[in-house]
């Protein structure tokens, strides 16, 4: 009986691997002829499990009733949230990826299947109750981002660019693999329940704080949190875009809901440890993040950064070690995550006369007066990032902050406050070049009408109008974060 309710609960996984294992046949029977039908097929999955995700976040489900096999599985309203969003980072980047890879004539078979199966990986990561079971998922997804990275075999920086990941990310694998040792001989558990309940409420020995500190470390690797956020420029500019509007969506979600959940659950009866490394990270990302992105002139880069100081803004609400703090935390989240599908469609719309990406800003001089539908969402994604009301990103920041205030970090919030100042900087310097300079006319590329479809719907959302949706998406991340502290 305990076997049937776990796999009824675990059902979402289950249809991502019979689905990739069977998509994965068609591949070698049919080869690259049938990437098309594959990619269809598995979107048609990943909506399918996001359907599946819907009745457990609808219904603030919590407690031993979403505890699959002895608890290393948990399939609670938290875990359904985090997987609607990264079912949808990875169903948009199935649908806008052939259109660019067919310009290199580099369109396989196994694209959609990485990303399903990069997919399945950050599925358990979401719902993993115990440390090993945190690392298969982790390890599922690196895997196969390693590849995603280097997609483009032909193109030097797409070479360069997996190299890049799959070194520094093996190296966060180690350091995160030390700080799970460490956690185990200290603490003696692996399950998040056991180590929380064995570190207690008294003073952390030596060996259990090195072990949070590594445990952390290996994690900020994975959402691009300084100081461990060297690759992330190199690889967002290297990878192809489809896989880059990838990384900034999906794999974001699935790390940073690991990190809050080893946070609160693991090590939540030592708050006063972690949410140290926590406003340490936080505001050295922000400070890094807005401070880098200032010189940078390829906009993908730019958005690297622009990565960089959000996942600063989210750490905030971590921060807080509260209910409201995480609830805050999953609403910049999801508002964020379709910030970063606009942006980078967008950026997949800007092609030459010869259909080869434009990437410099430079090259966007004038788009108003050549393009001015596009240079309409561009910036209404800029402003939106920067945080500049009424834009819906606005209401991302302005909840995280008012959440610090209440947990009595004002000096936090009033830093981070400062900060979205200075980054707005590199937003509006993109709108300028845009709207006031002379044009460069470099932007012809046609249109595709999923890029379209997608930008329309991402910019309505980032509108006036988003605000419509404030006391829904506060209801969900309300009843995801109340599962998350649950225990």
């Amino acid at each position: 009986m305990d076997l049937l309710h776990s796999l009824q609960l675990t059902l979402a996984e289950e249809l991502i691997s019979v689905s990739g294992l069977i998509l994965l046949l068609v591949a070698a029977w049919s080869g690259d002829k049938a990437a098309r039908l594959i990619s269809i097929a598995s979107v048609a999955v990943l909506v399918a499990c996001a359907a599946l995700a819907v009745p457990a976040l609808a219904g603030a489900a919590a407690g031993p009733d979403t505890y699959a096999f002895g608890a290393q599985y948990k399939a609670d309203a938290f875990s359904a949230f985090g997987k609607i969003l990264i079912y949808l980072g990875a169903a948009v980047t199935l649908i806008v990826a052939p259109a660019f890879l067919d310009r290199f004539n580099a369109m396989r078979a196994e694209f959609p299947l990485l990303v399903l199966f990069a997919a399945l990986g950050m599925g358990i990561m979401v719902s993993a109750g115990d440390l090993l079971a945190l690392y298969i998922g982790l390890e599922l997804n690196s895997l196969a981002a390693y590849v995603l990275a280097a997609f483009l075999r032909t193109d030097d920086r797409s070479a360069e660019a997996g190299l890049k990941y799959f070194v520094l990310g093996s190296l966060a694998s180690g350091i995160l693999l030390y700080g799970i040792s460490l956690t185990y001989g200290f603490s003696g558990h692996t399950d998040f329940a056991g180590i929380r309940a064995a570190l207690g409420a008294g003073v952390m020995s030596t060996g259990a704080t090195f072990g949070l500190v590594f445990v952390l470390a290996g994690l900020a690797f994975k959402i691009s949190a300084a100081p461990f956020h060297m690759w992330t420029p190199d690889v967002y500019e290297g990878a192809p875009t489809p896989v880059t509007t990838f990384f900034a969506t999906a794999p974001k979600v699935a790390a940073l809901g690991l990190l809050m959940r080893v946070s609160i659950e693991a090590f939540g009866s030592q708050p006063g440890a972690w949410q140290q490394i926590v406003i340490f990270a936080a505001l050295l990302s922000i400070v890094i993040g807005a401070l880098g992105a200032i010189g940078q002139d390829n906009i993908k880069r730019l958005m690297a950064y622009s990565s960089i100081n959000n996942v600063g803004f989210m750490l905030i609400g971590l921060a807080c070690g509260t209910q409201a703090g995480v609830s805050a935390m999953l609403v910049y989240l999801a508002i964020y995550v379709v910030m970063s599908i606009a942006g980078f469609v967008a950026i997949l719309m800007l092609r030459d006369a010869d259909d080869r990406p434009v990437e410099s800003i430079a090259d966007l001089s004038g788009l108003s007066k050549t393009r001015p539908g596009l240079a309409v969402a561009l910036a209404a994604v800029m402003f939106s990032l920067a945080g500049i009301p009424p834009l819906f990103g606005f209401w991302g920041k302005f909840v995280v902050f008012q959440a610090a205030v209440q947990a009595n970090l004002v000096a936090l919030a009033a830093i981070g406050i400062a900060a979205s100042v200075i980054g707005a900087f590199y937003y509006l310097k993109v709108v300028k070049v845009m709207y006031f300079d002379d044009a460069a006319d470099k932007v012809h590329g046609r249109n595709d009408l999923a890029h379209t479809v997608l930008l329309v719907a991402a910019s309505i959302f980032l509108s006036p109008l988003g605000y419509l949706l404030t006391n829904w998406l506060h209801l969900l991340a309300g009843n995801a974060a109340s599962a998350l502290f649950h225990a």
